[in-house]
């Protein structure tokens, strides 16, 4: 029996990175150095840590990750679709949404409208155990 193998020029290449960080704001700062050293020639990087950043500090604020002894993670993938980064959290009682009533002056609550505006697009899965919130960009 013959197996078909593809060439190596139809492959196309994908990288994918995934660490472990404690749920401890000073996490955020190493979040946006690990996704920096990745994709340092990157054209969207600057979007691309913004919204790592905003990711993070969601789910330290809402999620238990950011309890005493908390964790989350974060993957980043490139491949030629582009690149997408995700965060996945320990879970909380909120689910993720852009809010439809934010109040123009209000201090907080533009996370993830911030990360609508930026990626490509962005979802989220999961439930009170864990979530995980993704988003892509195109490059």
């Amino acid at each position: 029996m013959l197996l078909a193998v593809p060439e190596y020029a139809d492959l196309e290449p994908q990288m994918y990175w995934r660490r472990d960080f404690p749920g401890t704001a000073d996490q955020a700062r190493a979040v946006r150095v690990f996704a920096a050293t990745l994709f340092a020639a990157c054209p969207v990087l600057d979007d691309v840590l913004l919204v790592l950043d905003e990711l993070v500090v969601n789910a330290l604020r809402h999620t238990r990750s950011g309890l005493e002894g908390g964790r989350f993670t974060v993957e980043v993938r490139q491949d030629a679709d582009g690149i997408a980064v995700s965060v996945a959290d320990e879970g909380g009682a909120r689910v993720p949404r852009v809010p439809d009533d934010l109040f123009e002056l209000a201090e907080s609550g533009r996370g993830l409208l911030t990360v609508a505006a930026l990626a490509t697009r962005w979802s989220w899965h999961g439930d009170v155990r864990g979530r995980t919130v993704r988003a892509s960009f195109v490059v």
